[in-house]
């Protein structure tokens, strides 16, 4: 595509999702990843679509958003490319999280009121109710919450699903291609962006590049400050069916993810997948970029994942992998325009939900490009937002 209306630079969950969407609305696209799509901190994720890790307030509206648009945008995308090529392995398994002391308790069923009281559905259970949820969980239950909305998709199949139908509707997708910034016309706006082969003449640029999207507010002359911090999953060897049947975590698994700490933290995540692989996580670390796997970090997440299943004190560790998460210090995504740049757009910031809230925030950055009534406030997503 020579002449697209808008340039998507970043082929992950979150520039796929955009450019699926402003496709859906008939706007020619063009993506562009400075390596293979998918390939980033989306192949490095969970695939978790989740609401109840969430505190009421604007990124659980868009969670909640997000979690009511994919099974329809799914079933969308089957209608339209055929079952095989929309294949993601939607699992709205639900989720269930577990306090394994008095002293976490407490906040548990304070943080599961508070979010029932914005609409979500957590139900508050009793250790015997858990352990029918999963038989194979310690037996030092505190206190624990069931969440039914929450669900998990495959990201890398869901990425490639959304890029394919970007194809169909005339789109381009283009990998090793690495964005160094854009060309201003004399009035100050976006009119071509530049890569290390050509400048790609367009309207519009969205900044969708993840953990390297600072990196490129800053060469496109529009600064945010986002920035890399790391997590670490490990998978075991593949398990009998229903070794574990929802996605389990320990409480403090919600107040890691709303720390800005950037010293090492860890929390237990424990789910299965289709392929019976089970995944351990999770981490937080805000190192920069480097990539190297800490073996302090594994041995941690693996005492802890131990803790809450004891079973898996005597399953193998097939491999470990890490990704870099793009963090906003304030917690919340960046969608929409920058005001100090005419057509640049950012979609970023979304951390280690990504996944999750993609849907959502692609309808919303389309919503707002074509002059559309948003389906969530965009406020509190605005490059400009006050902290």
């Amino acid at each position: 595509m020579a002449h697209p209306d808008v340039v998507v630079v970043g082929a992950g969950v979150i520039g796929a999702a955009c450019a699926e969407a402003l496709t859906a609305r008939g706007i020619g696209v063009l993506v562009l990843d400075r390596g293979a799509p998918a390939a980033g901190t989306t192949a490095a994720g969970e695939g978790n679509v989740l609401v109840s890790d969430k505190e009421p307030g604007p990124e659980l509206v868009l969670a909640q958003a997000s979690r009511r648009r994919w099974p329809t945008l799914l079933a969308e995308l089957r209608d339209e490319l055929g079952p095989t090529v929309a294949e993601v392995e939607w699992e709205p398994k639900g989720g269930l999280v577990v306090a394994t002391t008095s002293a976490s308790a407490q906040p548990l069923t304070d943080f599961a009121t508070a979010q029932r009281d914005a609409g979500v559905d957590a139900r508050r259970i009793t250790a015997n109710e858990a352990i029918e949820l999963e038989p194979r969980l310690t037996k030092e239950i505190a206190a624990a919450v069931h969440y039914p909305e929450d669900a998990q998709l495959q990201p890398v199949l869901a990425t490639t699903t959304l890029l394919a139908a970007v194809r169909k509707r005339g789109g381009e997708v283009r990998g090793h291609t690495e964005a160094l910034g854009v060309d201003r016309s004399t009035n100050g706006t976006i009119k071509a962006l530049r890569t290390k082969h050509n400048s790609i003449p367009c309207g519009a640029v969205v900044n969708a590049c993840g953990p390297w999207s600072g990196a490129f507010s800053r060469a496109a002359g529009a600064a945010i400050d986002i920035q890399p911090r790391r997590g670490v999953v490990l998978v075991t060897v593949p398990l009998p069916p229903n070794t574990v049947r929802h996605k389990v975590y320990d409480a403090d698994y919600v107040g890691a993810v709303a720390s800005g700490d950037a010293d090492l933290q860890t929390s237990t995540v424990v789910e299965s997948t289709q392929a019976g692989t089970v995944l351990v996580g999770s981490s937080r670390q805000r190192v920069g970029f480097d990539d190297s796997l800490r073996v302090e970090v594994l041995r941690e997440l693996a005492r802890k994942a131990v803790r809450l299943f004891p079973f898996l004190a005597d399953v193998q560790i097939m491999r470990s992998y890490g990704g870099f998460r793009p963090y906003a210090p304030d917690h919340l995504p960046v969608i929409g325009e920058d005001h100090r740049l005419p057509g640049l757009w950012h979609a970023t910031g979304h951390e280690g939900a990504g996944i999750g809230l993609a849907a959502a925030t692609g309808q919303l950055l389309a919503e707002l490009f074509t002059g559309q009534a948003p389906h969530v406030d965009p406020v509190p997503f605005r490059v400009d937002r006050q902290p």
